[in-house]
Order: C-alpha cells, then structure tokens, then sequence
C-alpha cells in the first residue's frame, strides 16, 4: 500500500522560500511520476510540477517555472518542493501525488491522473 505523507508547510513573508516534503513508502517508485498540486480555497486543484522518480526529469507550471525546484532523495523515498520567491498567490494547501503509470514523455498534469495522494500541507503567503 503506497503511503505519501506531506510536510513542511506554513506561514511565511512574500518573497521568502519554503520547502516542503513528500515521504513515500509502501513500495519501490522506481517509474512512478511523483508530482506537485495545489488547491487554494475555492478553486480546482493545479498542477504545480513533477519528477519522473527513475530519470529523475522534472516539470513545471508556468506559474511557479524558475522559483520552485522539485527534487528527489532514492535513500530516503522522499519527494522535495524547494519554493523560493513565494508570492500571495502562491497561497494553498500543497499535496503530493503519484502514480505508476508514466508517459513517454513529461508527467500527468491533471490531478484525476493521479492515484495516490497526501493529506496535504498548508502553505498561506502573507503580503
């Protein structure tokens, strides 16, 4: 049973970082996609990045491309969301996602793609 559980969310200025974390277990990931989403109060859940687990390729929404890093840890199973220049709108609860199920190329960018899911981490940007 694949278990992802998210951390490091809180509150922080505009214009600083924060890093969140995704601990996988359960399985191997080797050939899962590993990804991002967020979803601020009232609206649908975006895609904000991904990691293929095994090339270790990443991707991003245009909306946080060259201020977030995703990265990956094999020893720890552990998925990283490196947030820098975080603005207001960044605001939202971060939720870690994955799935076995890997595109030739890129990752999924739509959450129903997605089969195992965090509890996700709050992240709440003040100006």
């Amino acid at each position: 049973q694949v278990q992802l559980v998210d951390s490091g969310g809180g509150l922080v200025q505009a214009g600083g970082s924060l890093r969140l974390s995704c601990a996988a277990s359960g399985r191997t990931f080797r050939g899962y996609v590993m990804a991002w989403f967020r979803q601020a109060l009232g609206k649908e859940r975006e895609f904000v990045g991904g990691i293929r687990w095994s090339g270790g390729s990443t991707f991003y929404a245009d909306s946080v491309k060259g201020r977030f890093t995703i990265s990956r840890d094999y020893a720890k199973n552990t998925v990283y969301l490196q947030m820098n220049s975080l603005k207001p709108e960044d605001t939202a609860v971060y939720y870690c996602a994955a799935d076995s199920r890997s595109p030739t190329i890129g990752v999924q960018r739509m959450a129903g793609e997605y089969g195992y899911w965090g509890q996700g981490t709050q992240v709440t940007v003040s100006s």
